[in-house]
């Protein structure tokens, strides 16, 4: 090969490298972005919960009950999804 081939080639891996590494950059962002959306979920969540007319209404809804209820509907949706 001449020397302007490999200049060539050698452009090529240069330029392949640095955008695997932009798409490596780019997952990580996006990874911590939607860490950080949970974390706002959850703290928001958190904040909800902890003010006492919302607990006072969840102790009146029964969620216990609601659980209770929903147990032989995840235990059907399991059988036919294993068919």
């Amino acid at each position: 090969m001449n020397q302007k081939a490999i200049r060539r080639n050698q452009k090529k891996e240069k330029t392949v490298a640095a955008s695997n590494h932009h798409s490596d950059v780019a997952t990580d962002k996006d990874t911590l972005f939607m860490l950080s959306g949970v974390a706002f979920i959850v703290f928001g969540a958190g904040l909800i919960l902890s003010n006492p007319l919302v607990r006072k209404y969840l102790g009146q809804v029964g969620i216990g009950s609601l659980a209770q209820n929903a147990i032989p509907d995840l235990e059907r949706y399991l059988k036919l999804r294993s068919m």
